[in-house]
């Protein structure tokens, strides 16, 4: 059985005016960058082998929160949102023709126009899961977060989900023979005075 820690990247300006980033390589923002230097990983993921999706908000997480350079993993570059990426989500929820919709409506074949469905996104992350030798902690995108542990939980897309993805926080999946089980809890990350 291995263990994977899961970390959202910290805030970028898109991330606060609410557009929609994708995989626009958008940097982390300088309040992302002081709230980030502040957190330390708990100790028992100290020394867990640690990965980040190549956009740069993921990977200056990582090694902001760890101390050190991660691998780079592809396959966690966030779902691609094609002709909405730049967007604002809530001009888009608020037109009925856009063809938005809320997450509980997507099911595994959603696509955006141009971009990949869920289903998509996790035949690219799946064999990268499998492919995982000993306990590991990837900082990557609300996504990919969201297909791994919608596969752990059970959830098709359709209806309220099970969790609820929150910063700062390691939401962590044990992996045995390709079936995924997710802790009740998310582990908190430490506030670096008190590590």
């Amino acid at each position: 059985m291995i263990r994977l820690a899961l970390l959202r990247h910290g805030h970028t300006a898109w991330n606060r005016a609410g557009r929609i980033q994708g995989r626009s390589d958008i940097p982390l923002d300088d309040q992302a960058r002081a709230e980030l230097r502040g957190y330390a990983l708990p100790e028992d993921w100290r020394r867990a082998e640690l990965w980040s999706s190549p956009l740069m908000r993921a990977a200056e997480t990582a090694e902001l929160v760890a101390g050190r350079k991660p691998h780079v993993a592809p396959e966690l570059t966030e779902m691609n949102w094609g002709e909405w990426e730049g967007l604002h989500g809530a001009d888009l929820k608020a037109s009925p023709d856009s063809g938005f919709r809320d997450i509980e409506d997507w099911g595994w074949d959603y696509r955006p126009p141009g971009g990949e469905t869920p289903a998509e996104v996790w035949s690219r992350v799946e064999p990268w899961l499998n492919g995982l030798t000993q306990d590991s902690l990837a900082v990557s995108h609300i996504g990919i977060m969201r297909m791994i542990l919608a596969r752990a939980h059970g959830w098709d897309f359709n209806g309220p989900p099970p969790f609820r993805v929150k910063r700062n926080r390691l939401f962590v999946v044990e992996i045995s023979r390709g079936s995924l089980l997710p802790w009740p809890e998310p582990v908190r990350l430490l506030r670096e005075d008190a590590s």
